[in-house]
Order: structure tokens, then sequence, then C-alpha cells
């Protein structure tokens, strides 16, 4: 089970990771925040959602918090490098790259099925002569955004180190390779046929087909190592005792209160303490996969 509580020892160490020292000087305090979200899901309803997430969440820290959706997934990198975000609920290879090119620093992990971890499946129609990994050899495959985790970065690693994918180009081994924008357009376009398979996160046809008979269509071949969940990250610069706050209004929200309210936000469980190094894994992928922000 995921341990939401913060010990001293964490505490302390997360206040030495921001910079929040006795000697610290404090930044000037803002009228309001920008939280940026990243696109994953059906942009009206994320941004509703996000919306009432940031109310509560605004309520706790004492400030309004204006939600700002960019319209794909290295928008948030973005717009924590020019400042015109203050945090940024990011996906794994978000937070890598916001770490990079901004010098962002993560401040929570969500809690999704009760863990901080999850995986990427390459999915097919169950009906389908597709029973291997090698067997979509001249097929057609949608990944989700170059931006995304288990959507791309992760599974076209896995194809990498098996040998299938060649000097990292999803073409040396798929027929056609396409991008939705999110992972629920990736799911019905595997659904109704327009392509034989797709890269998405291991629970994703529960979480947007939602009926029992349309997920039971789709099968997979193959599955990733575990991925570090998303969270929410920091700008460069934000006063280290307003990121101290906003860490422990996150953790506020693990009361049983916010279920409904996390539920509709990325259908998430709750928060809990994350460091810069359990990222390590995911800046190893990018860096295989030779990936860069534009």
């Amino acid at each position: 089970m995921v341990q939401h509580g913060v010990g001293l020892g964490l505490a302390l160490g997360l206040m030495a990771a921001l910079g929040l020292t006795a000697g610290a000087r404090a930044a000037e305090a803002p009228k309001r925040l920008v939280m940026a979200v990243t696109p994953s899901n059906i942009p009206t309803e994320l941004f509703k959602a996000s919306e009432v997430f940031a109310a509560e969440l605004g309520k706790r820290l004492g400030l309004p918090i204006k939600v700002y959706m960019p319209t794909d997934y290295l928008g948030v990198v973005e717009a924590l490098r020019n400042k015109t975000a203050d945090m940024a609920f990011v996906h794994p290879a978000g937070y890598v790259f916001s770490n990079r090119e901004a010098k962002a620093q993560i401040v929570a992990v969500d809690v999704w099925h009760g863990k901080t971890s999850y995986t990427s499946r390459i999915f097919v129609r169950k009906d389908s002569d597709f029973k291997h990994l090698e067997d979509l050899r001249g097929k057609t495959i949608a990944f989700v955004d170059p931006g995304s985790t288990s959507g791309y970065v992760y599974p076209m690693v896995m194809l990498m180190k098996k040998g299938l994918v060649k000097n990292r180009d999803p073409k040396t081994f798929f027929k056609e390779a396409m991008f939705t924008g999110t992972h629920e357009a990736a799911l019905l376009a595997l659904l109704n046929g327009s392509v034989d398979a797709v890269a998405s996160f291991d629970l994703a046809p529960q979480q947007y087909l939602k009926e029992k008979e349309r997920v039971e269509k789709l099968a997979y071949v193959a599955e990733t190592e575990p991925i570090p969940e998303a969270g929410m990250c920091v700008r460069e610069g934000l006063d280290p005792a307003l990121v101290k706050k906003l860490h422990d209004a996150l953790m506020a929200f693990n009361a049983p209160e916010y279920r409904p309210v996390l539920k509709d936000f990325y259908g998430i469980d709750g928060f809990a303490p994350a460091k810069d190094s359990d990222y390590n894994p995911v800046r190893e992928a990018i860096d295989l996969l030779g990936w860069r922000p534009r």
C-alpha cells in the first residue's frame, strides 16, 4: 500500500531539495497561481475537472488558481519554462523534460489504483490474428503523443530493445505510425479498425471505453517495465515556503471528502511524496530514444 503520510525525515528532505532553509529568501508573494495540465484526456471534460480541483486546492493555499491547458503535452514544458505557469500536472516524460528544460521540481506523485507506477501495453483487437508483438511487422499502429510516456516513449524503447525498431524510426517495423493526440482517440481508432495496434497505458481500455463489451474486444501483445506515475511539479523560482505549503495541501487531498474531485481529475486516488530520482528510469528511456522537446 502507498503511504500517504510524510515523516519528519521526508519533510526535511523535501525542504532541502526545494531550497527551503532558514536563510532562503522568500520570493514576492503571488496574487494568484497558474496550473498547467497535460491534455491527455478529452479536453473539455479535463478542463472542467481541473477547474474544480484548482478551486479546492486554491482554498487550501489561500490563493486563486487559474487553469491553463496547452494543445499538446510539451506545451506544459514551455509554460513552465517561460513562467506563464507556476505549477503543472505532468506525465512522467513531461516532468523529465520540464526538469531539464525549465528546472522544474517534482512536489508530489499521484496515486492511481493504489499504486505510484503503471505500465504501457501494445493493444490489438482480440479477434485479430495478432498474438505476438512480432506479428505486427508491416502493420499499422497509433501512438498517443510524442511527449506521452506510455503512449510513445516506453513502448518505442521496448520495441528498440527487442530489435524490432531500428534507428528510432517506428516505420522500420510498422507500415504506418500515427499520433492520435489522446489515449481515448487511440483506442477508438483500434476498435473501428483504422489501425492494427495502439500503444497506451495498462488500464486505458477500462478508463476510456468503460463498457465491458468494448473492453473485452481488446487484448495486448506486449507490456513495458513499470513507469513512475505522473505528478505535480513547480517552476523554478517559486517561493520555497509556498512550495512546502503546496506539498502539504496535496497530501491533504488524500482525505475521503476529496475522492469525487480526484476521480474526475485524471481519475486518481490521491497524492504521495515524490523525489526527482524517482524519474531516473524515465530519463534513461528518453535518452535511449534520443527524444528532445521542440
